[in-house]
């Protein structure tokens, strides 16, 4: 078996420190890097965030902070749902790791160019950091394997009506990464909201008894509360964990090929990805998006990787 090579490029986040969890655990896939951008966050709490929880895993993997700002709109943050923190709940220990001096944007070049176009970027936060090594360096493009993405919807969003939060947080690095002409995965919240944390799973994960499944318990109980105070949800969906679970078992997800554009306008639709999902529009597809997942074995998936550690 051929671990697949990736570059987890997120803004943790919740959702995003259980990504980091089963990226590094699981053998089928081989983290060759994290990458840090703003998003649920400021950088300085996001690279913070990912360090944290790098250290307490015992995670051997360097940590690069990333681009500080969106490319255009001004920058906007999800302390509703993550925190003042981005990342309240989990009580980390003194923090005595240091992100790297390389940037991520600089990482992820130097690392696609010297690769056989076996790298697969995997973005759970803005695409900004994306964006930005693809306008620096066109020279990537046909050596990125492929790019899973947590962002967009192609029904109704959860930071406006029409947007979800990592493609309204950036939308024109969103419509840089959406007409680069790579091959796509999309885990949209049409699927992600699918993977609702009931208590009961978190109850499971804890009983693991080790750091990981703590670390679970304490981030799913905050996003338990503030996911049903923000959207009156059942309780937190692990958004961004769908990404790594679709590079390890790609038989749990449900996609449907389609022709995906981002709104860059600035009204009411504002971020939206919208999504061809009828072929109305007769244009070539450009993205796989999310529809279902199987929630059950996900989160066996889920436990899999805990109890790795």
């Amino acid at each position: 078996m051929t671990a697949r090579k990736i570059i987890l490029d997120c803004d943790p986040g919740h959702d995003d420190a259980i990504a980091m969890l089963m990226a590094y655990a699981h053998p089928k896939i081989d983290l060759l890097g994290i990458t840090i951008v703003a998003g649920n966050q400021t950088l300085a709490k996001t690279v913070t965030n990912g360090l944290n929880v790098a250290q307490l895993l015992d995670m051997n993997t360097k940590v690069y902070p990333g681009m500080p700002q969106p490319l255009v709109r001004q920058q906007v943050v999800a302390g509703n749902v993550h925190g003042t923190t981005g990342l309240d709940g989990p009580v980390f220990n003194e923090l005595k790791r240091e992100a790297e001096k390389k940037n991520g944007v600089r990482f992820i070049i130097d690392t696609l160019m010297a690769s056989d176009g076996d790298v697969t970027l995997v973005p759970t936060g803005p695409l900004t950091n994306i964006a930005t090594a693809m306008r620096m360096e066109p020279r990537i493009l046909p050596k990125i394997q492929e790019i899973v993405l947590m962002g967009g919807a192609y029904g109704t969003g959860n930071f406006t009506p029409s947007a979800e939060f990592n493609i309204f947080a950036d939308p024109e690095a969103a419509q840089v990464v959406f007409k680069a002409g790579v091959p796509i995965v999309m885990m949209g919240l049409d699927l992600t909201n699918q993977t609702v944390c009931t208590q009961d799973v978190i109850e499971r994960m804890e009983k693991i008894g080790n750091k990981a499944g703590k670390l679970f318990g304490d981030l799913m109980r905050f996003t338990l509360k503030t996911q049903f105070e923000e959207f009156g949800l059942e309780a937190g969906p692990i958004h961004d964990a769908t990404t790594i679970g679709y590079l390890i078992d790609p038989t749990l997800f449900k996609t449907q090929d389609m022709f995906v554009e981002v709104d860059i306008n600035r009204g009411p639709c504002y971020g939206r990805t919208v999504c061809d999902e009828l072929n109305v529009l007769k244009k070539p597809a450009n993205a796989k998006v999310g529809q279902k997942v199987n929630r059950e074995v996900f989160f066996d998936l889920v436990a899999e990787c805990i109890k790795a550690y």
